[in-house]
């Protein structure tokens, strides 16, 4: 059974900018997948306690998923992470029924894929969800913008439509100038990402993407890496990626899914996955991972403690900040952006001179972060200011502050640390 953490997923961007974010677009239910004579392994009382080693050697039936269940938002990357032979390529194909599961059930918008006639399935791969390979699979004789339209031309979409859909993703993709040119004068990078356009031509709701990046040089695979968080945060798609790398599903994932013999062993945000393993095996995961460079400000963020308006006086802001016995607060103007933060002592100060404006309070203010800022940023601006340091959302507006105490103990513990909602 998966161990499901609280997890702050890919509404983060979309809500900011007024999207309305739709739960469990993609819902997986007790998902198997049996290659063997015992098939009803699935379904008896006895497949729930039965280990893969015991269908093998009792049943002749190998267990390549168990009874997997999760769901994915809409506009969520969900990374399902795992080791060879722990199920997870096998997973993404039954995504797609390129692999037909024993039992389960597969929801898309809360229709059952798995109930599709041919025709309709037909449709759902062409209209709903791309999948993007290890292998790029690329046509030797045909040239990039051939093949990255491939999709389109399949569908019947005219040249002219086609042509124009393509180019906008080689663009996006960074392929400019590279459209006439043929597979074999790319490199394995920029193939890749011929791979890539081809998926974001057809316009896809649903992104499949299986191992996309594991056959690259390092330097390139991180490169890809970036391009791929930065097209994720233009385009919010809903993506289910597939990696045997830890490093990479950190840095891409919204929440990950890290898989041992056919079943989920836990499911979290990065910060869920480093702080809280469910297991050893899990555990054994994370030990190496450097946490500075994993959690974040939203890791160890509290809510503001108190909320000035720059619109009022030093003098209001004293009697504020005295009567709550606090001795600093966050300054955001009207809008609810945050401009800075001032203590106790700086409004006296201003109060005492006669000053009717806030913002001259303000000299020492702790320039405010993102939410995404990383513990080795946040460490150095902590350890130059005796004041909480603001966090904000994409649109800069204040969404919480962080104490030195909590990141301290972000670092130093594998506790829980509770996140603001």
């Amino acid at each position: 059974m998966a161990q499901n953490s609280t997890s702050a997923v890919a509404d983060r961007s979309a809500e900011s900018e007024g999207l309305v974010v739709q739960k469990n677009l993609v819902k997986v239910e007790g998902l198997w997948k049996l290659y063997g004579e015992n098939q009803s392994l699935a379904t008896d009382a006895a497949g729930a306690s039965i280990t893969k080693q015991e269908a093998l050697e009792k049943h002749r039936t190998v267990i390549a998923l168990k009874d997997v269940s999760f769901s994915v938002d809409r506009a969520e990357t969900f990374v399902v992470m795992g080791l060879s032979g722990s199920g997870k390529s096998t997973l993404v194909r039954c995504l797609i029924r390129l692999i037909e599961p024993t039992a389960g059930r597969i929801l898309v918008e809360n229709d059952d894929i798995l109930q599709y006639d041919e025709s309709q399935l037909v449709q759902f791969r062409r209209r709903k969800v791309a999948m993007v390979f290890q292998h790029f699979g690329l046509l030797p004789h045909r040239r990039v913008i051939e093949n990255a339209g491939w999709g389109l031309e399949i569908q019947g979409i005219s040249k002219e439509e086609r042509y124009e859909r393509t180019q906008t993703a080689l663009d996006l993709v960074g392929l400019q100038g590279w459209e006439h040119a043929y597979p074999r004068e790319l490199s394995g990078g920029m193939q890749q990402r011929v791979g890539l356009a081809r998926a974001l031509a057809q316009d896809p709701e649903i992104m499949l993407m299986d191992e996309p990046f594991s056959g690259l040089d390092p330097l390139i695979r991180r490169s890809m890496q970036g391009e791929l968080v930065k097209l994720q945060r233009d385009l919010k798609k809903t993506i289910v990626f597939i990696t045997h790398d830890l490093h990479e599903a950190l840095r891409l994932g919204d929440r990950i899914a890290i898989m041992r013999d056919g079943q989920v062993v836990q499911i979290g945000t990065p910060e869920d996955i480093v702080l809280n393993p469910a297991d050893e095996y899990v555990e054994e995961f994370t030990r190496d991972i450097n946490r500075e460079e994993v959690l974040t400000a939203s890791s160890v963020m509290d809510k503001a403690e108190i909320v000035l308006l720059n619109s009022q006086t030093p003098k209001e802001a004293l009697e504020i900040l005295l009567s709550r016995s606090l001795d600093s607060g966050c300054v955001v103007n009207d809008k609810g952006e945050c401009v800075g933060s001032v203590t106790v002592d700086e409004v006296a100060r201003a109060s005492k001179a006669g000053s009717t404006d806030l913002a001259s309070a303000m000299n020492g203010s702790t320039k405010p972060v993102s939410k995404d800022t990383s513990f080795g940023q946040l460490i150095p601006l902590s350890l130059a200011s005796d004041r909480p340091i603001p966090v904000v959302d994409d649109d800069g507006k204040l969404v919480g502050e962080v104490h030195r105490e909590k990141l301290a103990a972000g670092l130093g513990s594998r506790n829980h640390i509770n996140n603001v909602d």
